[in-house]
């Protein structure tokens, strides 16, 4: 058997180890290894200092191995510390697993259910969410985490979120989407400009307009930009980047900025409340985007969020969407 001479103590070498370490131990170490300070990786997990190196020291008391180096001025792993850093982390990620799945069996529709939604989707379906969740499932604990979507994917990678409400496709690895529907774009422009009112506006009415969007990481950016690029619009075309969310966004377009793509969704809610603003309907087939529920594939509570994507259907029929249906599994 393959030996690490750096770090390991003597005592120690070539026998097993006396005892086993604890959950609390590698998460003291872990938090260590990815802050590489010892206040910082503390506050994270929340332990005092003290606690948190003492968690540490019993784990290479344990293990027979030494993971930090530790100076005045720095904190480092040492060799070892690196490469048990990582079989640290699938461990804890293991027992994370069988939590949620114990939780999961155990009563569906109870617990905390973190659910991450973006920007663009968030003011306008959460009342329909909420009221579904307070109505159905009194018992669950939703919180709420609006984001980006790369901010999102991120968080349900590293089990932070369990379900995400968002545009797709996405097209991540190791995602599930469970389509809810589809919904129309709407331009949205000044009171009195030449496509105000129309029902049937070409898509090719894109290709020169003087489009506001939003600021980068947004992806209804990129959509609306897929859709200018379809209607063939140039490069040299003018593109104003300037507002970070909808409201700001509709604001410039009434105060003659130019113009810009809302989700049907958002559309009441944006322009109900200015008189300055006017919208228009694309011809069939008109721009759309697709919202789903996102999770992780093969999530212990995959059975959980599929019902919970009917309900949510169901909820949303009133909505000026085209309900879709999941694929069967």
């Amino acid at each position: 058997m393959a030996q690490v001479n750096q770090g390991v103590r003597p005592k120690q070498s070539g026998k097993s180890l006396a005892k086993q370490p604890s959950l609390s131990q590698l998460r003291a170490f872990t938090a260590v290894a990815e802050h590489l300070h010892f206040r910082d990786a503390a506050a994270a997990i929340g332990m005092s200092q003290p606690a948190l190196s003492g968690a540490v020291s019993a784990l290479e008391e344990a293990l027979g191995v030494q993971l930090i180096e530790r100076t005045t001025r720095k904190v480092l792993l040492s060799p070892a510390g690196e490469r048990l850093a990582v079989r640290a982390g699938v461990v804890l990620e293991a027992v994370a697993a069988l939590m949620e799945e114990a939780e999961a069996v155990r009563a569906p529709f109870t617990g905390v259910l973190r659910l991450g939604v973006i920007p663009t989707v968030a003011p306008y379906l959460l009342p329909t969410v909420l009221r579904l969740v307070h109505e159905r499932y009194p018992d669950l604990d939703l919180q709420v985490h609006e984001e980006q979507t790369s901010s999102l994917l991120e968080g349900l990678a590293a089990g932070r979120l369990d379900l995400l409400l968002l545009a797709v496709p996405l097209g991540v690895p190791g995602v599930t989407e469970i389509p809810l529907f589809d919904e129309d774009f709407v331009l949205v422009m000044e009171q009195d400009h030449w496509l105000g009112g129309r029902a049937d506006i070409p898509r090719d009415a894109l290709r020169e307009l003087p489009l506001l969007l939003l600021d980068e990481g947004h992806c209804l950016r990129d959509q609306a930009l897929d859709i200018c690029r379809e209607a063939g619009r140039t490069q040299g075309a003018p593109v104003t980047t300037t507002a970070a969310g909808l409201s700001t966004l509709v604001q410039l377009v009434a105060g003659g900025l130019g113009v810009t793509l809302l989700p049907r969704t958002a559309v009441p809610v944006e322009t109900g409340r200015n008189d300055a603003l006017s919208t228009g309907y694309f011809a069939d087939p008109a721009p759309t985007r697709r919202v789903a529920l996102a999770m992780r594939t093969g999530s212990a509570r995959g059975g959980e969020f599929e019902e919970f994507a009917a309900a949510l259907r169901e909820a949303m029929k009133p909505l000026p969407v085209r309900i879709v249906d999941s694929p069967p599994g």
